[in-house]
């Protein structure tokens, strides 16, 4: 049993290695401007408009005063906009510009194409079971799956 989990590991450690590959080639226009932590700020922004501080902080895993300087830092660059609720001024939403909103959409169409051409390397019947095996490997790690290109994704 042991066994299978080590090799089960070193697997997803290869695999994992592979895809960190794939994400960093697809960043590689960005790099200069953006670190990792800012386009995942975006990523997870594109996902949820309108999305409040805290709850960026909760989805990046960080403190609001942490959220607020990553923010700040794409406000200065326009890739941010604040907007502050009608009804209470303390109540701030966080939405992408037109240019972030494309710079997203550009990465992660470069990265989808570039899984997709090394997943129709594989045999068809592996795919299907790649499929679920790694939906149940995103939800024992916590994650929700997304639905193709209506949620980008990170």
């Amino acid at each position: 049993m042991q066994r299978l989990a080590d090799d089960l590991v070193d697997a997803l450690l290869a695999a994992s290695r592979a895809l960190v590959g794939v994400s960093s080639a697809s960043l590689a226009e960005v790099a200069d401007s953006l670190t990792l932590t800012q386009f995942r700020t975006l990523v997870l922004l594109a996902e949820d408009p309108d999305c409040t501080l805290g709850h960026l902080a909760k989805r990046l895993g960080v403190n609001a005063s942490t959220a607020q300087r990553q923010v700040d830092r794409l406000v200065s660059l326009r890739l941010v906009h604040r907007r502050e609720a009608a009804d209470d001024r303390r109540q701030v939403s966080l939405r992408l510009t037109a240019p972030a909103e494309r710079l997203v959409e550009r990465v992660l169409t470069s990265r989808r194409t570039a899984i997709a051409t090394i997943v129709g390397r594989m045999p068809t019947a592996h795919q299907q079971l790649l499929i679920e095996a790694l939906s149940d490997f995103a939800t024992a790690a916590g994650e929700h799956r997304q639905v193709a290109a209506a949620a980008p994704g990170w």
